[in-house]
């Protein structure tokens, strides 16, 4: 990883990246009205990558209950991520880092694979982060439990 990972209580680093929808995310559209959890995923169309969106779609109630914008986030261009969500069924919109300049803000890029490693960013409503987890090893990953019981501490 090339730079530094922003941590707790630090002003989570804005970004504008296109996603499936056709849409941009900005990352700073959502302060004072929604929490966001940034999710940062290797690459589409692996094992760990399409358990782990599945399972947000599954349990996306429980994070939109929550008020919590869910971006997951990849290198992947988008007509790529398109096939994808597709392929895959998911209702999350998925945004595509291909410059990998927010893999890089972030401190996750692992710049000798050119993606960005599983990691997850949990920025309140005022741009702050408020959990921050990044995987010693990207085909690992957190489970919505987990990121749902860090949600409840907002």
């Amino acid at each position: 990883m090339t730079d530094h990972i922003p941590t707790v209580g630090a002003a989570a680093p804005d970004f504008t990246l296109d996603t499936t929808n056709g849409k941009p995310v900005v990352l700073s559209s959502f302060r004072g009205t929604k929490n966001v959890l940034i999710a940062f995923f290797p690459l589409a169309f692996t094992s760990t990558c399409t358990t782990e969106l599945c399972a947000f779609t599954d349990d996306y109630s429980a994070f939109v209950d929550k008020d919590v914008e869910v971006v997951p986030i990849s290198v992947d261009a988008v007509p790529s991520l398109k096939a994808y969500k597709a392929q895959s069924n998911l209702s999350v919109e998925l945004a595509s880092d291909f410059k990998r300049d927010v893999s890089r803000a972030y401190g996750v890029l692992l710049a000798e694979r050119f993606y960005s490693n599983r990691a997850y960013f949990l920025v309140d409503k005022t741009g702050t982060i408020r959990w921050a987890h990044v995987e010693t090893n990207p085909s690992h990953r957190r489970e919505n439990s987990e990121i749902l019981a860090e949600i409840e501490k907002l």
